[in-house]
C-alpha cells in the first residue's frame, strides 16, 4: 500500500512540474505572437524610442503623426491614417540597401539622430512627448513675422486642393472645433517686402475644418511631407533664381533628405529640369506637382506653404529650425555639381603656381569694354586668366568657377556665380556709376563674407563709364545721380543699369588685383 502512494505522490509531481512548464512555454509563445503581429503599432507608443527601419523612421519624423486624431480609417497600422480609400496610394521611394536612399554629402549638416547597433546603423525615433489635439488646433499655423515669406507648418490629416482657375487651398482637417477660426492667405514666394509682385503671385489659402464630412475626399496620399511654393515672381534671372527660390527651398527642404514632395505654383518645368536638374533631383525624390493644373486632391501628414529665407543669399541660424548656414548650402551645391575644390590656392604653401582669374564677360549691358587689357594686366601679375560668359549649362559652368580663386565681374547677375567659388576665394565687384555702393554691398558683399570669401570692391569713376559718351558732362546724370534715383527703380535702372557700359582705368584697377594676390598669400 504504502508503494502504491509513493508511485502516485510521483506522478501528481510530474502532473504539477509540467504543467507549470507548460504554462511557461505558451506564455513566451503568445508574447512573442503579439511583438510579431504587433510590432508595427508598438511605434505608435509615445514613450518607446526603439530601433527601427530607416524607412519606417523617415515616414514618422517627416509626417510627425498626431496619434491622438482621429484616424481616417482603421487598418491597424501606425499609418493608418493614410488609407482612406484613395484610388493612388503612394508609397515612399526609400531604397532599402543600406546608405544607399541618401545622396552621399560631404560634412552637412546632420538632421538625423544615427546610433549604431553592432555594425549596423539605425534611426531611433523618441516620440516621449505627447501631443494635445487641442492645444494644437489653438496655436497659429502660420508664421507671418518675416518680411521675406509666410510660413505656414501643418501636421494632421492636409488635403491641398488645387487651384484651377481659383486660389489652390490647404486644408487641415481635425476633430476640433475650434480648427473653424484659423484660415490665412499667403504668397508661398520669398519676396514678400516687393510690393511689384503684388498681382503676380497667387495666394494659396491655409485653413482648418473640423467639418470632416464636406472635406474634399483624397485622390493621393503620400508618406512623405509637402513643401508648397510659387516658381513665379522674378524666376529665370540667375540672381532671383537663387536668392527667391534655390537658397530659402534648401532651407526649409534640406532637413528630409529627398523624402520630400514639391507642390509648385507657376511651375516651370524647363528652368526646373533644364537648368536647375541636378538642383531639384537632389533635393527631393519626387516629380514635382503641379498646384495650378493638378485636378487631384493630394493628401499628407505635413505640409509646409512657403519658404524660409532671409537675407539675400545668406541663411542666419539662429532663424533656422535646423540651425543651417549659407555654408551648408555651399557644400551640398559642391556635392551636388561634383566640384572638387573646398579650398581656393595658398601661395604660401604653392608659391610656384600660378592663381586662376576668372573675369565674367557681359554680352549686353555692363560688359567690360576693353576686357582683353584687364586680362593681359592680370596675367602681367601673375595670374592664369580665364574670361567667359555665365553658360546656359549650369553642370560645366560652374565647374570653371570652382576651378578659380579669384573672379572679377561688374554688379550683376552673374557674380551670383560667387556660390560656386571654393572657400578663401577672393571676390571683386566692379560697381558700376551712379552710387549703387550700398545696393553692391547688400547684394553681394555681405554674402561673399557670409560665405567665407575675400571680398574687394571697385567703384568706377564717370570717367571709366560709357554714359560720358551718352550724356553732357553737365547732366544729373553724371553730376547727381542722387537726382536720378529719387526718379524710381525703373528709370534709375534704365540709365545706369541698362545703358551704362564699363572700360575700366588699368592703373587705377591695378592695386586692386595686387591686393587680391596679396589676400591669396595669407
Amino acid at each position: 500500500m504504502a508503494e502504491k502512494m509513493k508511485v502516485a505522490s510521483i506522478y501528481r509531481g510530474f502532473d504539477l512540474l509540467s504543467l507549470g512548464v507548460g504554462l511557461l512555454i505558451g506564455c513566451l509563445l503568445v508574447s512573442l505572437t503579439y511583438v510579431t503581429v504587433y510590432q508595427s503599432d508598438m511605434l505608435a507608443f509615445p514613450t518607446m524610442a526603439s530601433p527601427m527601419s530607416k524607412e519606417e523612421a523617415y515616414s514618422l519624423i517627416s509626417q510627425q503623426i498626431d496619434y491622438q486624431s482621429e484616424p481616417r480609417c482603421s487598418h491597424g497600422g501606425a499609418l493608418s491614417h493614410l488609407c482612406e480609400n484613395p484610388e493612388t496610394i503612394e508609397t515612399a521611394r526609400v531604397s532599402s540597401s543600406t546608405g544607399s536612399e541618401i545622396p552621399p554629402q560631404r560634412n552637412e549638416f546632420s538632421v538625423s539622430e544615427v546610433t549604431t547597433d553592432g555594425n549596423e546603423k539605425v534611426l531611433v525615433v523618441n516620440s516621449s512627448r505627447k501631443t494635445d489635439p487641442e492645444e494644437s488646433d489653438s496655436k497659429p499655423m502660420c508664421d507671418t513675422s518675416s518680411n521675406r515669406c509666410d510660413v505656414c507648418d501643418v501636421h494632421g490629416d492636409i488635403r491641398i486642393i488645387t487651384g484651377g482657375k481659383g486660389s489652390p487651398s490647404v486644408l487641415r482637417v481635425t476633430a476640433s472645433p475650434s480648427a473653424n477660426r484659423q484660415s490665412w492667405q499667403v504668397k508661398p514666394y520669398a519676396r514678400k517686402w516687393d510690393h511689384g509682385l503684388t498681382d503676380i503671385i497667387k495666394p494659396v489659402t491655409v485653413r482648418s475644418t473640423s467639418d470632416r464630412a464636406a472635406a474634399p475626399r483624397c485622390d493621393v496620399n503620400h508618406a512623405a511631407p509637402a513643401v508648397v511654393f510659387s516658381m513665379g515672381g522674378y524666376v529665370g534671372n540667375h540672381f532671383h533664381d537663387f536668392t527667391d527660390v534655390l537658397v530659402p527651398l534648401f532651407q526649409t527642404v534640406r532637413q528630409f533628405d529627398g523624402e520630400v514632395h514639391l507642390v509648385v505654383a507657376d511651375l516651370n518645368r524647363l528652368w526646373m529640369i533644364g537648368k536647375f536638374g541636378h538642383y531639384f533631383r537632389r533635393l527631393s525624390r519626387y516629380d514635382a506637382i503641379d498646384l495650378d493644373n493638378d485636378a487631384r486632391v493630394h493628401c499628407f501628414g505635413r505640409t509646409i506653404v512657403g519658404l524660409r529665407a532671409d537675407q539675400d543669399l545668406i541663411i542666419d541660424p539662429a532663424k533656422s529650425p535646423m540651425g543651417y548656414t549659407i555654408s551648408n548650402f555651399l557644400q551640398f551645391m559642391r556635392s551636388t555639381y561634383g566640384l572638387n575644390r573646398d579650398y581656393a590656392l595658398k601661395l604660401a604653401a604653392q608659391p610656384g603656381k600660378k592663381p586662376r582669374l576668372l573675369l565674367i564677360a557681359r554680352s549686353r549691358s555692363r560688359k567690360f569694354m576693353n576686357a582683353d587689357d584687364i586680362a593681359k594686366l592680370a596675367e602681367k601679375l601673375g595670374f592664369e586668366v580665364v574670361v567667359s560668359e555665365a553658360a546656359k549649362d549650369l553642370v560645366e559652368f560652374s565647374k570653371i568657377v570652382n576651378s578659380c580663386d579669384v573672379m572679377v565681374g561688374v554688379h550683376g547677375a552673374g557674380l551670383t556665380n560667387l556660390v560656386f567659388l571654393p572657400t578663401n576665394a577672393v571676390v571683386i565687384q566692379v560697381v558700376p556709376f551712379g552710387r549703387h555702393e550700398w545696393i553692391a554691398t547688400t547684394y553681394f558683399g555681405k554674402p561673399a563674407k557670409a560665405m567665407e570669401l575675400k571680398y574687394l570692391e571697385y567703384t568706377i569713376t564717370a570717367d571709366e563709364s560709357t554714359l560720358t559718351e551718352l550724356y553732357p558732362r553737365d547732366d544729373p546724370v553724371l553730376t547727381d545721380p542722387q537726382s536720378i534715383h529719387k526718379l524710381g527703380w525703373e528709370k534709375m535702372g534704365e540709365i545706369y543699369l541698362q545703358k551704362q557700359n564699363v572700360r575700366l582705368d588699368l592703373d587705377r584697377f591695378r592695386p586692386v588685383l595686387e591686393k587680391a594676390l596679396e589676400l591669396l598669400r595669407e
